[in-house]
Order: C-alpha cells, then structure tokens, then sequence
C-alpha cells in the first residue's frame, strides 16, 4: 500500500507536516486546517476515474489494468490508500486535489509538496 495525504492550511498557518499527519492519521481535528469540501472531492474522484469500478461509497478498482485505492475522509484531510496503483493514476490523483488546493504529503518520504516546501 503507498498513502497520499492531503490538507489545506488556513491563510499565513504553517505548522510542522509530520505532527499533523500523525493527528490526521488520529481522526483528530488541527488547529489551523481548513475544513474541506469532501463529499465534492469524492464526486469529483468519481468523475475523474468513471471507468473505474466503484467497489463501494470509497473505493475504486481498475477493471482494465492493475490498481484500486481507498479515499478516507476527515473534515480536515483526504487520505487516499493506493493498492498497485500504477504512478500516472497516483499523479491524477494528486491533480485533482491540487484543485482544491489541498498540496500532497508523502508519508513514505516525509515530505509535503507545496510552496512551503524547499
């Protein structure tokens, strides 16, 4: 399994990723993390990955080629579990969210790719 993770700061907050992963992780709420729009998140995932088959209300699986991820939400973050997933479908996936602009942490890394970031 390869974890991507999603957030998005409130205005002129930055606090240390690997603290508020581990929070996240915990189902608890940040001080500072903006409250997302999940249920529009998810539909737009659906959209994205329609030739998908949707296992259930938060998992998909490629029915022509190899992958399947898991998308579990918190008010606060988006945590997407990849399954074999192929690269190119991990990158869809970080794009969509970078239109809510919700910048991924890698915890395999650790690492957050934003602006932030040097």
């Amino acid at each position: 399994m390869y974890e991507l993770l999603f957030w998005r700061y409130l205005d002129e907050i930055y606090l240390n990723n690997q603290e508020v992963y581990e929070a996240l992780i915990e189902k608890q709420e940040v001080e500072g993390l903006a409250i997302l729009q999940t249920e529009v998140i998810v539909n737009r995932i659906n959209s994205v990955f329609s030739d998908w088959e949707r296992v259930d209300e938060n998992s998909w699986k490629n029915q022509k080629g190899k992958g399947a991820f898991q998308v579990i939400t918190t008010p606060q973050s988006v945590k997407i579990d990849c399954y074999g997933t192929e690269g190119k479908t991990m990158n869809k996936l970080v794009e969509i969210m970078e239109e809510f602009k919700c910048p991924l942490y890698d915890p395999q890394v650790p690492e957050r790719y934003d602006e932030m970031s040097e």
